[in-house]
């Protein structure tokens, strides 16, 4: 019975004892939610202006956004592209109205 004691090395993580698996990653439920993850990945979005991604990409069309992505993406090669990807959606959303 000494060897059994030996062998014990005592209480252990139940994580271990069940042979748990790492939590997988979930895809996003809606396309709108895998549209703002591109966009902040690729403009490298800061934490804080994360929130704003994804509503820009709820509220908008898939079309107004895609468009957004292309002319920043075009006219925006350095600097901070999701600054200037916030002023290409907000100018998109205002309608064109020229003065006479």
């Amino acid at each position: 019975m000494t060897s059994n004691m030996a062998d014990d090395k005592g209480p252990q993580r139940l994580s271990l004892i069940l042979g748990a698996k790492p939590a997988a990653i979930k895809p996003p439920a809606y396309q709108w939610q895998d549209m703002a993850l591109k966009i902040i990945a690729e403009f490298g979005v800061p934490d804080f202006k994360r929130n704003s991604v994804f509503r820009v990409c709820k509220v908008n069309s898939k079309e107004l956004v895609e468009k957004a992505v292309n002319e920043t993406k075009e006219l925006c090669p350095t600097g901070d592209k999701w600054k200037y990807f916030f002023k290409v959606v907000d100018s998109l959303k205002k309608p064109n109205v020229k003065s006479l």
